[in-house]
């Protein structure tokens, strides 16, 4: 009998350590399904899957990502592309780990080089911490929409994995230095004629009178500064239009990729004889189009390119 009773013992033992090992089993591959990168150790897989965001991974909006950064660290910034400057990353990441050295940090720089110095600052944060993400400094820098978005993006998904929910002092963390929102785009300079013609004839003499006697052309040796300005300004309204571009094909580069998802899965449905009234909306809104919009006859669309 004791025998009987141990042997059935062991049985029930086996048995549940199978049962355990099977649901074990069984949750893994269900992680790795979630994890487009299965070589990577699953204890990393938050920093690698964070660094490297899926295809479809759509990520918060614009709008979403400024209020959600002026709530964070008390500042009033209006544009993704006011992130170029490295400050915001640089106590972004300061929320989490606590040690960012923030009197390095100059949240209000205006010039190429502080950009690049905040930017230092970041990058020996993430090496002390073993944050596994590429800094495209050279690229954010240029404080262009597209690469700041989706580096925000980013440290928004990081933030919402690491941080810890404790209390936070931006201000204080700062200690009280200026935070002023950085100007991307140079404002336009006020015209007028009457303005332009006092700008132009320096010198009191007409830009196209003659040479004073003894004397030169007052435009001719000397830079003019009103025409500097705007063409400084030309410059940087044709960055701000290419950005622009290129945020229009980034979203529409998603709106495509749902399209194709919806697509597939109704052709599914309907070889199955059924149908999906969610993905039948999700059509009538993506085709759908405003009135006295005309649909152009002919329209190239490259599948493959990606943004």
């Amino acid at each position: 009998m004791k025998v009987a009773e141990e042997v059935s013992a062991h049985s029930e033992i086996m048995s549940s350590i199978f049962v355990h090992s099977f649901q074990a089993i069984s949750l893994v591959r269900f992680v790795r399904r979630l994890d487009p990168y299965p070589n990577v150790h699953l204890p990393r897989a938050a920093h690698c899957f964070l660094s490297r965001p899926t295809r479809f991974d759509m990520g918060e909006s614009r709008t979403e990502l400024i209020a959600w950064l002026n709530d964070l660290l008390q500042i009033n910034y209006t544009k993704v592309e006011q992130c170029g400057t490295g400050g915001a990353y640089c106590q972004v990441m300061d929320s989490i780990f606590g040690d960012v050295p923030m009197t390095r940090v100059k949240m209000n720089a205006k010039h190429e080089y502080e950009f690049i110095a905040n930017f230092k600052v970041l990058q020996n944060i993430f090496r002390s911490h073993k944050v596994e993400k590429p800094i495209p400094v050279e690229k954010l820098v240029k404080c262009k929409m597209q690469d700041n978005l989706e580096f925000l993006q980013w440290c928004k998904r990081y933030w919402d994995t690491n941080y810890g929910g404790q209390g936070y002092d931006p201000v204080g963390r700062r200690r009280g230095a200026p935070a002023d929102p950085p100007a991307t785009i140079a404002p336009l300079a006020p015209s007028s004629s009457r303005g332009n013609a006092a700008t132009l004839n320096t010198g009191g003499s007409r830009a196209g009178g003659r040479t004073p006697i003894g004397g030169h052309r007052a435009g001719s040796t000397q830079p003019n500064e009103l025409v500097q300005n705007l063409q400084a300004q030309l410059r940087e309204m044709s960055a701000h239009l290419e950005g622009l571009e290129k945020e229009r094909d980034f979203y529409f580069a998603k709106l495509r990729d749902i399209e194709i998802l919806a697509q597939q899965q109704m052709e599914v449905l309907e070889a199955e004889g059924k149908d999906d009234l969610v993905l039948r909306d999700i059509q009538k809104i993506l085709y759908s189009t405003e009135e006295g919009f005309e649909v152009p006859d002919q329209v190239a669309v490259d599948e493959e390119e990606t943004f």
